[in-house]
């Protein structure tokens, strides 16, 4: 099932901060995870997805083979220009001391679009200390946004475990986070097998992902928030009567709607066939509530040999651009190590 949930992400633009809070939603069913226009921003999720299941991968084209090296660095000197005034009511996705996954890019949001002329300026008045990481800021076309609401900066690869960063908007909002330990969760759609490595430690579950059709997405997502129970209603993405219950041990991974969440028809087809539309089911024997307490925000689920890749926008599809792709959405044209 996909489901929406506008209540648990945004709160003062944070993302969820994995405790278990039981949601019930008023929700965008399972599908292949939907487009439509606007976008989600990690720092301000909200609008309900659109019922089309189609070609949100378009926002987020495949990645080239090889990212190619940093453009170009800004001047170590600081910012250059005055201080933008839309900065003062930027919000960002990450709380104050808050522990995140390794995939968790930063998010800034705007409550209007900022003009392209003033993107670079405001890319200077935003800084990321992380003790030598080389990333780089790019503008997002959120799923529920406009163009210019939303900025992302994510290191050329995942953040390290352990890596203490300090964000600052202008002068005024600070963040410090840390990165937690490292869980990366493959699913793999024709194994229907679900590869979880966290410290280092491997573990397979038997999944079933969307059946043909409702396609699971494609490519690279990370983990918005979680709940022990989510309402999700087919009729919320034009589905009809297919379904309308209460599924728990729901891991967020898109804005269009897309869970890993208990199932119970994983009990009989996990391992074997997909039947779902368009999450990821896990089975009910304790397999789904063993996942989702061992996942924060900012943890990686990765879906290969499906079919359309999940745009950039639609949750945290970043690392689906290549480092290239990534540069040339920075108004800078460069990146940074800190």
């Amino acid at each position: 099932m996909n489901a929406q949930n506008s209540t648990v992400r945004r709160k003062n633009g944070l993302i969820g901060s994995g405790a278990a809070a039981l949601v019930a939603l008023a929700l965008a069913g399972c599908s292949a995870g939907g487009s439509g226009t606007g976008s989600n921003a990690a720092a301000g999720l909200g609008a309900a997805p659109s019922a089309s299941a189609s070609t949100g991968a378009a926002a987020s084209s495949t990645p080239s083979a090889a990212p190619s090296s940093p453009s170009a660095s800004p001047s170590p000197t600081g910012p250059t220009v005055p201080e933008p005034a839309v900065l003062s009511d930027a919000q960002i996705n990450i709380a104050e001391g808050q522990t995140v996954g390794v995939g968790m890019p930063v998010s800034v949001t705007f409550p209007h679009p900022v003009p392209a002329s003033q993107r670079a300026a405001v890319e200077q008045w935003l800084t990321v200390q992380a003790g030598g990481v080389t990333g780089a800021w790019s503008w997002i076309r959120d799923r529920d946004l406009l163009d210019g609401e939303r900025v992302d900066f994510r290191p050329q690869s995942y953040w390290q475990t352990g890596t203490q960063v300090t964000v600052r908007l202008g002068s005024g909002t600070v963040r410090h986070f840390t990165v937690g330990r490292s869980l990366i969760a493959t699913v793999d759609v024709h194994t229907h097998q679900m590869t979880v490595v966290k410290g280092g430690k491997t573990t397979r579950i038997p999944i079933t992902a969307g059946r043909p059709g409702l396609d699971t997405w494609n490519g690279v997502m990370v983990v918005l928030d979680k709940a022990q129970k989510v309402l999700m209603d087919s009729r919320t993405v034009g589905l009809g009567d297919a379904y309308k219950g209460y599924y728990y041990w729901a891991v967020h991974i898109t804005t269009s709607g897309t869970y890993v969440h208990q199932n119970p028809r994983a009990d009989t087809y996990g391992g074997k066939e997909n039947v779902t539309h368009g999450c990821v089911g896990l089975a009910d024997d304790g397999t789904a509530q063993d996942f989702y307490n061992q996942v924060i925000p900012g943890d990686v689920v990765k879906v290969v040999n499906s079919t359309d890749t999940v745009a950039a926008g639609n949750g945290y599809g970043d690392w689906n651009l290549s480092w290239t792709q990534w540069l040339a959405g920075s108004a800078l044209k460069g990146a940074a190590g800190s």
